[in-house]
């Protein structure tokens, strides 16, 4: 199991540092969007091998392993089987090859189509005054219908069986992951638009669809709780399948339709015996923290990444670590 963090910043910074001296040598990516330099064509996309290459490199030159691409070329049109699919299919398709040439082995997308991810706010409350995120289904009810409403859950699977049938053959062959991440929050519809990753028995669902160790999941704690009372049950399920291939390790407290992030010790699920499942089904994979609170006199850019927040993340995660391999070691 490596703990690695998400670098967002187009270019190295301090927290960059600061995370290599807490012991963080693997890194999850974004695709070079903001990143130039003279050695790409003004044409390159960004999933193309060049900028690709670069960014690698780059990440690289600052001490972190590249494990993971947290992020896809637009995907929309293959979500919905709408026109301009096939063009998406070909760009996700150069994506995992030339993740595959790089020794990149993990690629984390998601199903949501129009909307992705939603919160309602994130400027809430949280312990001691910390800035953290939540939402509220009530404060949508006389939302308009999305772009593209209605769009029925039928569809979506029959649009993800397509796409998986098209793309596992290629992540095969590159000796790329696909690692789906859950609908966030895990509720449909919304605005009139379904949703299918929010549940246990949905990713089982994926999982069987087509049946291949490089089609696999996401782990993202802070969903997967509001999917089951029982998330180290889910962590054995499918750890016991081999098909978790990345982890964000986070908490919130609520259900699905009203929630709030919570700091990584104060949520609503056992932490503690989650990092002991992942020991026990021998998860070998990139673990991050993820939607931290922003404390006083720090900063988000983005909501939930701070830098002290995650740094408390990172300890705790230490800790619970560390805890679960000294429990194991004194078991039979």
């Amino acid at each position: 199991m490596h703990f690695a963090e998400i670098l967002l910043e187009p270019q190295p910074t301090p927290a960059w540092t600061v995370l290599r001296q807490l012991g963080i040598e693997h890194a999850v990516g974004v695709l070079p969007r903001g990143y130039s330099d003279w050695r790409r064509s003004r044409s390159d996309l960004p999933w193309d091998y060049t900028p690709l290459a670069l960014y690698k490199e780059m990440v690289a030159e600052a001490g972190f392993e590249l494990a993971v691409i947290e992020d896809n070329p637009p995907m929309d049109a293959i979500r919905l089987g709408g026109p301009g699919r096939e063009e998406e299919l070909e760009h996700f398709c150069t994506l995992l090859r030339n993740m595959g040439r790089l020794g990149i082995p993990v690629l984390c997308y998601n199903w949501m189509p129009v909307l992705g991810w939603i919160r309602t706010s994130v400027a809430l409350r949280g312990r001691g005054g910390a800035a953290v995120a939540g939402f509220d289904q009530r404060l949508l009810e006389d939302a308009p219908p999305a772009p593209g409403a209605p769009v029925a859950e039928d569809a979506l699977w029959e649009n993800l069986r397509t796409f998986l049938e098209r793309v596992v053959p290629v992540a095969e062959q590159a000796g790329v992951r696909l690692a789906m991440h859950p609908d966030d929050p895990p509720l449909s519809p919304i605005r009139g638009i379904a949703r299918i990753m929010r549940s246990v028995e949905g990713f089982q669902r994926l999982l069987d669809l087509v049946p291949s160790e490089a089609n696999g999941m996401t782990l993202c704690q802070g969903n997967f709780t509001l999917m089951t009372d029982d998330l180290p049950g889910a962590i054995r399920q499918f750890g016991g399948q081999r098909r978790i291939f990345f982890v964000h390790f986070r908490d919130v407290r609520g259900e699905p339709s009203g929630f709030v992030e919570t700091f990584h010790d104060e949520g609503q699920t056992d932490m503690a015996a989650c990092m002991r499942a992942y020991r026990e089904v021998g998860f070998d994979g990139v673990m991050r923290s993820d939607h931290t609170p922003t404390l006083e006199g720090d900063r988000a850019d983005v909501a939930g990444y701070s830098l002290l927040g995650r740094i408390h993340a990172v300890g705790y995660m230490t800790g619970l670590r560390q805890a679960a391999d000294a429990l194991l070691r004194e078991r039979p």
